[in-house]
């Protein structure tokens, strides 16, 4: 990125871990100046978690990658004079970020009320787990909690069928960190044109539901809710799989069109009747999941090598790191 769009824009940042930091993270990176408000003594929990950089060293890597470009400051928000010193702040921000559970600002005279009061164009982001109302919003909860709440977790199973535990902090970034991005970008935008700023209530849970548009579609128009390993997306197809190859790595297959579909059965050699596959899901893929764990993954990546089939070989994230493809990148 060459521009620096939000030059001039000032951030208040309350918040810690990973979704707040990481959306005042990006907002740094486009420019903003963004002042972190940490607690005294131990400051951001993200401070004390593994790995360290070395040895010795009080702050951790997490911390370093999720607060680079930003200053901080240590803040006993319990004192009177303090709030009376970061309303005045506020007066000069242009977006507050929190992320403490509802009503913690309020009691601490920080709120979007005071704030606003302060500032009428404040745009005050809250990011929670369960939102600012509702019976759950005082629940604790972490990512995974959140996940399994809102059903796709369930839709998530392994061989064994259990829920499998997701490789990525879902909720945190998908739920919390980019809606509060795009709220608050959006929320600048209104400022330019009416001259007010507002409260955006950012619920990590409610966000995740998005990604289920499609199941929650499909259930209400049939009737029939989707189930882990049963329909298109959830292992229920073999167009949509993951193949164990002979010497124990996988394929991820995603020939879904029937270009791709018949590409794929080509290349592995299989009879030109599985074409048809949508009235024996189960048989077609076993009739794949027998030729793919007949060759190693080397075989299949140089039989798919450049052929229209969607399929890679599923590598380690030390492999992808050093895919040509990401360092052409720049990544």
């Amino acid at each position: 990125m060459t521009m620096r769009p939000l030059q001039g824009i000032r951030v208040l940042d309350f918040s810690t871990l990973l979704p707040g930091p990481m959306a005042t993270l990006v907002l740094a990176e486009a420019g903003a100046e963004v002042l972190k408000i940490e607690r005294p003594g131990r400051g951001d929990e993200m401070r004390s978690y593994e790995p360290k950089f070395s040895q010795g060293e009080s702050d951790s890597v997490n911390f370093a990658m999720l607060n680079r470009g930003k200053r901080s400051i240590a803040c006993d928000m319990k004192d009177p004079a303090v709030v009376a010193r970061l309303l005045a702040l506020a007066k000069e921000a242009d977006i507050v970020i929190e992320q403490f559970r509802p009503g913690v600002m309020d009691r601490l005279g920080l709120g979007y009320e005071a704030m606003k009061a302060a500032n009428p164009k404040i745009i005050y982001c809250a990011i929670t787990g369960w939102g600012q109302d509702g019976p759950s919003r005082d629940v604790a909860a972490h990512d995974l909690n959140y996940v399994a709440e809102t059903g796709l977790l369930g839709l998530a199973a392994g061989n064994d069928g259990a829920p499998v535990v997701p490789p990525a902090l879902i909720a945190d970034i998908a739920g919390g960190t980019y809606p509060a991005l795009v709220n608050i970008l959006l929320a600048l935008r209104q400022r330019d044109q009416t001259g007010q700023g507002c409260m955006l209530d950012i619920a990590m849970a409610d966000n995740l539901f998005t990604f289920m548009y499609w199941a929650i579609g499909n259930a209400r128009a049939a009737q029939q809710w989707p189930t882990a390993g049963g329909d298109l997306v959830t292992g229920g197809s073999p167009r949509y799989q993951v193949y164990r190859t002979l010497d124990g790595k996988y394929i991820a297959a995603a020939p879904l069109e029937d270009k791709f579909w018949g590409n794929f059965l080509q290349v592995i050699g299989a009879p030109a009747t599985l074409e048809q596959d949508a009235g024996s899901p189960a048989a077609t893929r076993a009739e794949v999941q027998q030729r793919i764990g007949s060759r190693s993954a080397a075989h299949w990546a140089q039989a798919f090598a450049g052929v229209d089939v969607c399929c890679n070989v599923v590598p380690s994230l030390k492999e992808a790191l050093a895919h040509p493809h990401f360092a052409a990148r720049g990544l």
